[in-house]
């Protein structure tokens, strides 16, 4: 009855707060636990799927409140264990598709029981990640567990007690990262080999991503989130602090450059499918040609070439992501994946002319050949496609609709080196406007960040006959509203309350669209996804390069030391390296084989004119005099006084 009754519970969880219930259960005894198992060993001798169904459901409930620490606990929980194994392995066909699923999460919830230590945990996960391709039952298990660490993991943040136990091992992310080249690879290859309907089918079922592409989009979330939002805390100067920020950073990087090195390959492979596939169905005869050439860009969406790369190559132009060892360690892939990318975008643009448009009359064959060699031979993916600006759609500015009582907007909108800026009101926009009453509900636009800036007109009123005045001036414009400079400012207030008989309708407020540019004919919707993935790519491998080029960044130390560094006396030491590569100031001087740096060998004379204030000088004004050389005899009797030698060059002049 207590099996059927946790059955129920467990069915009906989305309704009742199950957990807090089970959270006031005392942890099972071990005699209770060896009953449980002794009714499950009966139920698969006799065949029972109704109390196999039960006892999994309990066994999933059991194992979050079981301590196996006795020995005789142990012998329970391997004994459970051993059954569950039984039944995974067992036909689906003997035992269904919803025992096995029962049984893969009865093992997930246990993972911690069943399987104590990292060691036989490991073991468990290597094992179902390298062979779950071979059985539907470790198949389905892999699922499970790779979709509940994604839960648990994006739940935890990085340094965290759980997050070692939900972020796995390289050995074990390398094979589910083997795992998803493979699954990428066949829905590309696909495109090419399955039947027309289920092509079809397969463009319904994309871009579902599959348990182990959802993990490895976890563990990716999972690190670049930390690093992007770690910041240093500017309040707090201590060395600790700045040390424990230091290394978590370093940790994270040390992280992230692992598993983008292995993404980047993964990536690697897939584009060199996705080409093949590419150029097998342009050379092939097959009636659906085109179809499938327009759907395989969605089908490769639902690739990590759509889901990881994207946001790989976006993360990794944050400036806690732009070191030297990352652009060092990542520049190779990454000129590998901008080759593969480019030439596959280019490859499917030259090729979508020939698909939409008419085929031309017999006596204009040569020159479309031409034409086509020429489109063909473009220098680029980019040639010919209309990059769209970020402001080139334009931003809507608009208030609530209806307007309600006592409301006030203000909105601006900045939009950098444009010359002027064009606004389209939309045609319902309308509010009342009565001066008798002192209720004005209007529209004023500045031409400036603020109100403070030049006003350049104001709209109210609406045509529907409410309010003593219908409308302000000229009532809202139909046609575009220029406004000089690249900033405009929206004030729209209400300053009394809607009067009862009013209509929604004139009340609607106002909805205005800023743009750039006159018109939005030219506005494209963007650019396609891989010759948008090619110029990401390149734009990370430029951003790549300057990192290498430029070196080291400046650390604080160098910067706290900057004015200490640009010291004259500094500069004038005498360095040499030591042993062990350090350098350090000399402690007895060297003499330089180079020329002194001040001539004292010979006498010298300012020309008379020289400390003549220049023509026009007020007079009692201060002006700069040369510096007067002294003569040799002076000098090298002032250095015997003061003991000071002559000035010789620096080593970095050298």
């Amino acid at each position: 009855m207590c099996i059927h009754q946790l059955n129920l519970l467990a069915a009906s969880s989305n309704s009742l707060p199950l957990g807090a219930l089970l959270g006031k259960q005392h942890p099972i005894e071990a005699r209770h636990f060896s009953s449980i198992c002794d009714i499950m060993e009966k139920a698969m001798v006799n065949g029972d799927t109704c109390i196999i169904r039960c006892i999994l459901v309990v066994f999933q409930v059991v194992f979050r409140f079981f301590n196996p620490q006795s020995e005789q606990n142990r012998e329970s929980v391997r004994r459970s264990g051993l059954l569950l194994w039984q039944l995974l392995m067992a036909p689906v066909d003997q035992i269904g598709t919803e025992i096995q699923r029962e049984v893969c999460l009865a093992i997930s919830s246990g993972l911690n029981t069943l399987y104590q230590g990292e060691a036989e945990l490991s073991k468990l996960l290597k094992l179902v990640l390298t062979e779950g391709e071979r059985n539907s039952g470790l198949s389905q298990l892999r699922d499970v567990i790779l979709t509940n660490l994604a839960d648990q993991l994006q739940k935890n943040r990085f340094g965290s007690e759980e997050d070692d136990h939900y972020r796995l091992s390289d050995e074990l992310l390398h094979c589910i990262l083997k795992t998803v080249v493979r699954e990428s690879c066949l829905i590309i290859t696909k495109c090419q080999t399955v039947a027309r309907d289920d092509f079809q089918k397969l463009l319904s079922t994309v871009p579902v991503v599959s348990p182990s592409l959802r993990y490895l989009m976890a563990v990716q979330n999972h690190l670049l989130s930390n690093t992007i939002l770690i910041r240093p805390d500017d309040n707090d100067d201590s060395d600790s602090s700045l040390q424990g920020e230091t290394m978590k950073v370093q940790e994270l990087q040390s992280s992230i450059l692992s598993l983008a090195t292995k993404i980047l390959v993964g990536c690697d492979e897939v584009l060199e499918t996705l080409q093949q596939v590419t150029t097998a169905l342009i050379n092939s005869d097959i009636p659906d040609r085109e179809t499938r050439l327009k759907g395989l860009e969605q089908v490769t969406k639902a690739t990590m070439l759509g889901h990881l790369l994207p946001v790989l190559l976006t993360s990794l132009m944050h400036p806690n992501l732009q070191t030297l060892i990352l652009a060092d360690a990542l520049m190779p892939q990454l000129v590998q994946l901008v080759l593969y990318t480019s030439q596959t975008a280019l490859l499917l643009k030259t090729q979508a002319p020939l698909f939409t448009e008419e085929p031309p009359p017999q006596e204009c064959v040569c020159v479309l050949d031409i034409r086509i060699l020429d489109e063909r031979e473009e220098p680029g993916f980019l040639t010919g496609l209309k990059i769209p600006a970020p402001w080139a759609a334009g931003k809507t500015v608009e208030t609530v609709h209806p307007v309600r009582d006592n409301y006030k907007f203000k909105e601006t909108v900045h939009i950098p080196g444009a010359r002027c800026l064009y606004l389209r009101f939309d045609s319902r926009c309308s509010s009342q406007y009565d001066y008798d009453k002192v209720m004005t509900l209007t529209l004023v636009i500045y031409a400036g960040p603020n109100t403070n800036s030049r006003k350049v007109t104001e709209y109210g009123g609406n045509t529907l006959g409410y309010g003593s005045r219908s409308v302000l001036g000229t009532g809202w414009p139909k046609d575009l509203v220029k406004v000089e400079g690249d900033t405009v400012t929206f004030s729209f207030e209400m300053r009394s309350g809607r009067e009862h008989n009013t209509p929604d309708k004139a009340m609607w407020g106002f909805s205005c669209t800023v743009r750039a540019q006159e018109s939005s004919e030219d506005v494209s919707g963007g650019l396609p996804f891989l010759a948008d993935l090619a110029l990401g790519l390149s734009v990370l491998a430029c951003s790549m390069l300057r990192i290498l080029y430029n070196g080291p960044e400046v650390t604080r130390e160098e910067e706290a030391c900057h004015d200490l560094l640009c010291s004259k006396l500094l500069q004038r030491c005498q360095w040499q390296v030591e042993a062990n590569g350090a350098i350090s100031p000399a402690l007895t001087p060297s003499p330089s084989p180079l020329p002194l740096t001040i001539e004292e060998d010979r006498e010298f004379i300012y020309p008379s004119d020289v400390l003549i204030p220049p023509p026009g000088l007020m007079p009692g004004t201060y002006f700069d005099l040369p510096r007067i050389r002294l003569p040799p005899g002076v000098m090298g009797r002032l250095r015997e006084v003061s003991g000071r030698a002559r000035p010789q060059f620096r080593p970095s002049i050298k």
